[in-house]
């Protein structure tokens, strides 16, 4: 079986029939889903869905697109929420240059703080970066007391980052936009991640892979995206699904 490690259940497209979204995934292979929640406003709603549902998880975060609405949601608050036995991650969190929905200078705060709530909590970091690969390393690097570990999701930055990711005890997680016919450097990139880790995920609503693109997306699709990349690393569906299952158990439920 399959894990979504990466999905949006709450928001309005899916969350409006969640019983449905989940049984066309287990129809699909799909045996468990990461419950994504990217403002504080979320947080109720997503624990909610983990709670209702097996095999169902949720994370506590702030996407960066969010930090100007939220200034007061530093480390406490955030390891606070994350005591719920069903919270297994922190985020999603990160930067995000390339829209620029706030300030960087905030989204910098709101990034270390789900830095700091990750290592005193000992949850993983669920990374949001897209054109700050600088600055996401930066920040990871920085000094701190306590463990530290997580995933870059839905990962399309260059093979160096993916490296310095790696080296830094990171996993990589890929979505459907490895797919995409224009993905060629991404696709080089994904045969060079270690099997032992590498994840899967939709993004659900959004990225939804060949050859269901223009269609809203859903966990399900995760399939479409572990058969592609099955073919593209040379090994079988069942070994990249048997692999990609326990890297997840291994960074996140184990954090339990």
């Amino acid at each position: 079986m399959l894990i979504d490690s990466h999905c949006h259940l709450n928001y309005a497209c899916l969350g409006n029939d969640v019983p449905g979204v989940l049984a066309r995934a287990r129809s699909a292979g799909v045996g468990g889903f990461l419950a994504i929640s990217c403002r504080q406003s979320e947080w109720d709603g997503v624990i909610a869905i983990a709670d209702s549902h097996e095999n169902v998880w949720a994370t506590v975060g702030i996407h960066p697109h969010e930090a100007d609405e939220h200034p007061e949601t530093d480390a406490a608050t955030l390891v606070a929420a994350a005591a719920h036995p069903r919270v297994i991650g922190i985020g999603e969190t990160g930067l995000d240059y390339y829209y620029d929905k706030s300030d960087r200078v905030r989204q910098q705060t709101n990034f270390r703080s789900h830095i700091q709530a990750a290592r005193q909590s000992g949850l993983p970091l669920i990374v949001h970066t897209r054109d700050a690969e600088a600055d996401t390393l930066g920040l990871l690097k920085e000094g701190g007391e306590g463990r530290l570990t997580g995933v870059i999701h839905c990962f399309t930055a260059s093979q160096s980052f993916a490296d310095e990711a790696l080296a830094l005890g990171f996993y990589i997680s890929l979505s459907g936009i490895v797919t995409f016919k224009n993905a060629r450097d991404l696709q080089e990139t994904a045969k060079t991640i270690p099997a032992d880790r590498l994840l899967v995920e939709t993004d659900a609503p959004y990225l939804a892979p060949v050859p269901m693109r223009g269609k809203t997306c859903e966990p399900a699709f995760v399939a479409h995206t572990a058969r592609f990349l099955s073919g593209l690393r040379g090994v079988s569906e069942a070994e990249l699904a048997a692999s990609t299952t326990a890297n997840f158990h291994a960074l996140f439920t184990k954090a339990r």
